[in-house]
């Protein structure tokens, strides 16, 4: 599979500069970033929280955690994990636990650890398990600039 029709829409509406790193399949961030031979703090997850007033998507590290608390403090909201059905009903054209980390190119709210900032290169699944959409960390900053900006990743 190449990376996700609603990613590439989304990528070429921006005229985005990136490039597509295949490799073998894998379960979790960490494997991810072992078989492409990238460093796990240059990858970045999507973790999908859920409330009353919608859905959130958080974006941190893969070395990374989201403190919950600490999101629910800053932006005064009650959330909790959006389950895995939720998140497959928000990206249909993903393969379950392969979600790409712009949530707001799927419309949802979104916001990105600070530490995300400072990579020089981010890489982030494409929809599927075996590829990865790589580009340098001032594109991804411009693309993620209408998101929220917060402290809310602990190292795993």
């Amino acid at each position: 599979m190449a990376i996700a029709i609603t990613l590439q829409n989304f990528l070429a509406s921006r005229g985005a500069d990136y490039d597509v790193v295949f490799h073998s399949p894998t379960a979790t961030s960490r494997q991810t970033a072992r078989a492409a031979h990238i460093p796990a703090g240059c990858l970045v997850k999507s973790v999908v929280l859920q409330d009353e007033h919608g859905y959130l998507m958080a974006v941190v590290p893969a070395d990374s955690k989201v403190r919950v608390a600490d999101l629910e403090r800053q932006l005064h909201r009650r959330l909790r994990l959006a389950t895995e059905d939720e998140i497959a009903s928000l990206f249909a054209d993903c393969e379950r636990g392969a979600v790409p980390a712009l949530g707001v190119a799927y419309g949802l709210e979104t916001v990105v650890d600070y530490s995300v900032e400072s990579a020089p290169e981010v890489y982030f699944e494409g929809g599927d398990h075996q590829a990865l959409v790589h580009m340098r960390g001032e594109q991804f900053s411009n693309l993620m600039r209408d998101a929220g900006h917060s402290r809310f990743a602990e190292r795993a």
